[in-house]
């Protein structure tokens, strides 16, 4: 297939070509005329799976023929000696052992990290030894560095070092990467003595790792040996690849890995040969862009070669620049272009590396019904499946709480064994009693006690099963919290009455995660014990380090690549999205062991690397023939700066106005603006003139026909308030998860000053501060009353301040009347409007002369005489309710005094009511007249007639849309039929 030749063999492809194309084009030309079984002697090696589906697609669209044997970089064993190599330790074990052995470490020797890095610590180590591994450096080459340090700091990292050597000796099992170099070193050994004949070819790979560097420069020496780059740059000069001997100073160019496979094997950049005579789309553009990305050293070029550029407004003619003002708007920008491309039916790509803004154009396609398909997937633990398995595994961790298990009650893949219907509605119901009553930590008895009144005993004993009493304290092996956390996401998924198999496990998603759980399982035996938490956090850690992807779901022509993609890339649009620093290139990973200078003594690679492949991936992509540069001004947090190769890019073509550069920068952001104001006009809101004050006034049938004392407050004040709630039946929706509010703190205050106002009536020798304390003490130390130790703290603290001078106040009390009635109920019917009015007065004291005391207790500030009087009635009616008999067992008794006891710990004090001014007749005549104005049919229930303060939010300020109108709006009247 190839001749003869004394230097090693390198081809190559410049950016923009169709590589999968260009590659089988060049394998057809060289074996022209030759037989078929030629074609099927050719060994390939490619550096991605995708690059081996677009070959394979392309020998599959004709003309007929046999296929050559393709394979991956990563898979360097011979088929004949496999056999032979040792089988590799899973990557998972190998993780988990690490884990294990870092644990221990911290343990004995807790002050080298905090017990909170275990997994990060795990991670890096992993990477490292990987790292160490693919480019043959030995724990001893780091342990020999001369580090000068004063803070210690180097000689922990060494005992973290340590751990990898064992893993790293000649002895032991290797791992992926080892066996790679195993496989790498049975191959060229098998190759010294025997080469061999037919043809193997390298396709794809800059060798970036050291052993696919090593097995590059072994084919292309090789005698029908062949090595075939991509994106390689043919504008750059000699003098330009001069450069690129010195890591520290040019990794970070896009062709440096190439000039170093090229110094590597003693060429230079003449000796490569182009594959094919295909030529890219926009060669005038890859000029432009060979200039602007030249190294920092030589960039001073620009000044001779710059004039030297074709004309710009021409080479860039199909770029567009695209600078939104936020990621959304960018997001958006970009899902227009991909929807005009799928109508135009142009293969579109998105490339980036922000996973945030692949999710962000995925999620603005799907209004148009347009799924991309995204290469990458989705991350395991954003699926159904995978986001279940984490909460279950939360289970574990904590007490369990309402939100807790709603959450997983209403879980798509939850109860789907059977029976999802009834599940649905019991869950449904269950959520309405935890906000209508509290339920902040469900336990065992209330839940089958609810499940009762439901006749749901069935799925009340399965809710009990599978979620109270989960949280598991100390550690177990991880063998043991691996089966109880499948045991339960299998029950949960199950349902309390199966008829067959779940959906759990079911479609690709859940074969997928389950194939992970499996795995995890099998390799159990080798992690070490650790605790719900430590549990949880590798949970979430694996399955946040795996992909699913369907491939069969997405848009054949819209899709979305990850960087490395571009290498292969074949789409006629291509986008460039987050083209800021810190996301393209990607900010270099902190490295807590090693600095640069460190990790260029000891031969690994710098950091600098990750931001060369970027660059090189970057100038593959914007070869395509129509491209775009997309990026955000300002993130959520501040502006952005553009990424390097922008800057460059613009700052070139800025300063070449000779070659017409600021034209053309200004026409590539002109083609962005258009799609910037095509994206306003998508998001514009359709305008409406906004709403008026509401009064509705609805049918005099369905105005309320009962209050209670409390409600006539808001009567006066907030009347749409009560529309909503008596005519529309709106209750305001509870939190699920409740704070300790002033509504559950005024229940727990008033039942105990119920419990111990009778208990000092029958034993006066109670009414001191110690006894309040120490009834207080006991009814709010009851978990299932008051689970929140803090607020139980906070509260108990409150109640200590105001001791003193309620049970001082309370035995004048008592001595004045005795304590009769306590939560008394009573209701007092308008004939001749047809209304009720209901009371539940807190307490009724009564004297030796027949004459009543009327206490109301308040755990805030009392309202005063005046707001009383015009706002605030609910003690003046409930005076004029017990001179009208109008409660249970109490006739028509005059009242003498009417009281509320404010016990707000700042100053506790007894507001009293202005009977003398508005006494309980005026007051009663006064209700019957607000009663029948609303009554009325033509009196509207204004929104927020007379809060209190402008600020005072309503729970109904949403629904009269409250904000499109002012306070000083007058109401609008509207007669409802």
């Amino acid at each position: 297939m190839f001749d003869p030749q004394d230097t090693p063999r390198l081809f190559a492809l410049p950016p923009g070509v169709d590589f999968a194309q260009a590659l089988v084009a060049g394998l057809r030309a060289r074996l022209s005329g030759k037989p078929p079984e030629s074609m099927a002697r050719i060994e390939i090696f490619v550096n991605a799976p995708r690059l081996a589906r677009q070959v394979r697609a392309v020998f599959d669209a004709g003309p007929p023929g046999l296929l050559p044997r393709i394979r991956l970089v990563t898979d360097l064993a011979d088929p004949v000696t496999a056999a032979q190599l040792p089988q590799a330790v899973p990557p998972l074990r190998r993780r988990l052992e690490l884990t294990g052995l870092v644990a221990r470490l911290l343990e004995t020797q807790p002050d080298l990290a905090p017990r909170a890095a275990l997994f990060d610590l795990s991670d890096s180590l992993a990477r490292l030894m990987d790292e160490m591994i693919a480019e043959n450096v030995s724990p001893q080459a780091i342990e020999s560095l001369d580090v000068a340090d004063q803070s210690g700091h180097w000689q922990r990292a060494l005992r973290f070092f340590r751990i990898v050597q064992q893993f790293v000796d000649a002895d032991a099992a290797p791992d992926t990467g080892g066996l790679q170099r195993l496989a790498l070193a049975a191959r060229l050994a098998a190759w010294t003595e025997a080469p061999p004949r037919h043809p193997v070819i390298v396709a794809g790979s800059t060798g970036s790792r050291g052993t696919t560097h090593a097995f590059m420069r072994a084919v292309a020496r090789l005698p029908q040996g062949a090595v075939v780059l991509p994106g390689f740059d043919p504008d750059m000069p000699d003098a330009v690849w001069a450069h690129m001997g010195d890591a520290l100073q040019a990794e970070d160019h896009p062709q440096f890995r190439l000039g170093t496979l090229m110094r590597d094997l003693g060429i230079t950049p003449s000796s490569i040969a182009p594959w094919t005579e295909a030529t890219p789309p926009a060669p005038d553009r890859n000029k432009v862009i060979s200039l602007a990305l030249r190294p920092a050293p030589v960039t001073h070029q620009w000044l001779s070669d710059g004039p030297k550029l074709p004309a710009l407004p021409e080479a860039m003619a199909q770029v567009t620049l695209l600078e939104a003002q936020t990621p959304r708007e960018e997001a958006l920008a970009i899902a227009l272009r991909l929807r005009q491309a799928a109508e135009d039916g142009i293969r579109a790509a998105l490339i980036t590396p922000d996973r945030m803004l692949t999710r962000q154009v995925t999620a603005a396609l799907s209004r148009w019904d347009l799924l991309p398909d995204d290469s990458a997937g989705i991350p395991a633990h954003l699926t159904p499946p995978g986001r279940l398995l984490r909460h279950v595994a939360a289970l574990f961790t904590a007490p369990l709480t309402a939100e807790a298990l709603l959450t997983l009650l209403k879980h798509p893949l939850t109860h789907t064994g059977g029976g999802r219907g009834p599940h649905l509605l019991h869950t449904r119901d269950l959520e309405l009693h935890i906000r209508r009553k509290g339920m902040p930590y469900p336990s065992p008895a209330p839940l089958l006690a609810w499940a009762a009144t439901q006749k749901a005993d069935q799925w009340g004993d399965w809710l009990v099963r599978a979620f109270c009493d989960r949280s598991t304290a100390g550690t177990r092996p991880l063998s043991d919290w691996v089966a109880d956390h499948l045991a339960l996401a299998e029950a949960l998924a199950d349902g309390s009455a199966p008829e067959g198999a779940s959906g759990l496990w079911a479609q690709e998603t859940g074969r997928a995660l389950q194939a992970i759980m499996t795995e995890l399982q099998d390799e159990a035996d080798h992690g070490t014990a650790m605790s719900a938490r430590d549990y949880a956090d590798l949970v979430g850690a694996l399955l946040a380090s795996r992909e699913v992807r369907n491939p069969d779901d997405g848009h054949p022509d819209i899709l979305i690549w990850g960087t490395l993609e571009a290498r292969a890339a074949d789409a006629e649009l291509v986008i460039l999205g987050s083209l800021n620093e810190g996301a393209w290139p990607e900010a270099p990973k902190a490295d807590p062991w090693l600095n640069r200078k460190m990790r260029a003594e000891a031969g690994l690679l710098l950091p600098e690397r990750q931001v060369g492949l970027s660059a090189h991936d970057f100038q593959m992509a914007v070869a395509a023939p129509e491209v775009w540069l997309s990026r955000a001004l300002k993130s959520d947090e501040a502006e952005t700066v553009p990424s390097r190769w922008v800057n460059r890019l613009l700052n070139l073509m800025n300063g070449l106005p000779e070659r017409q550069g600021p034209a053309a920068v200004k026409a590539m952001q002109n083609r962005g603006k258009r799609w910037l104001a095509l994206c306003k006009a998508a998001e514009a809101p359709i305008v409406t003139p906004p709403a008026r004050r509401p009064a509705p006034a609805p049918p005099s049938q369905a105005r309320p026909n009962s209050l209670s004392v409390t409600q006539i407050k808001t009567l006066v004040r907030d009347p749409y308030a009560i529309y909503a709630r008596k005519t529309l039946r709106l209750e305001p929706l509870q939190p699920i998860q409740r704070a300790p509010d002033a509504l559950l703190r005024g229940i727990l205050v008033h039942a105990l000053l119920e419990t111990y106002v009778k208990a000092s009536v029958d034993d006066p020798a109670l009414l001191t501060p110690e006894a309040f304390n120490a009834l207080a003490a006991q009814r709010l130390s009851d978990p299932d009353t008051l689970p929140f130790p803090t607020v139980r703290a906070l509260w108990m603290a409150r109640l200590m301040r105001v001791s003193d001078w309620f049970t001082a106040t309370e035995a004048d009390r008592q001595a004045l009347a005795r304590p009769v009635h306590h939560e008394i109920s009573g209701e007092s019917l308008l004939p001749d409007l047809g209304f009720t009015l209901r009371a539940k007065a807190d307490r009724i004291d009564l004297d030796a002369g027949g004459l009543a005391y009327l206490y109301d207790y308040k755990t805030g500030a009392a309202p005063g005489a005046r707001e009383q009087k015009h706002f605030d009635k609910q003690l003046l009616l409930e005076a004029a309710m017990v001179e009208n008999g109008d409660f249970k067992g109490l006739g028509p008794v005059r009242v003498a005094r009417a009281d509320y006891l404010s016990l707000a710990a700042s100053k506790p004090k007894a507001e009293p009511a202005p009977l003398d001014e508005t006494p309980p007749a005026v007051v009663w005549a006064e209700f019957h007249s607000l009663v029948a104005a609303y009554l009325n049919p033509d009196q509207g229930f204004a929104a927020r007639r007379a809060l209190q303060k402008d600020d005072d939010v309503s729970d109904y300020d949403h629904l009269a849309r409250y904000g499109e109108w002012d306070m000083s709006d007058p109401a609008q009247t509207e007669r409802l039929t």
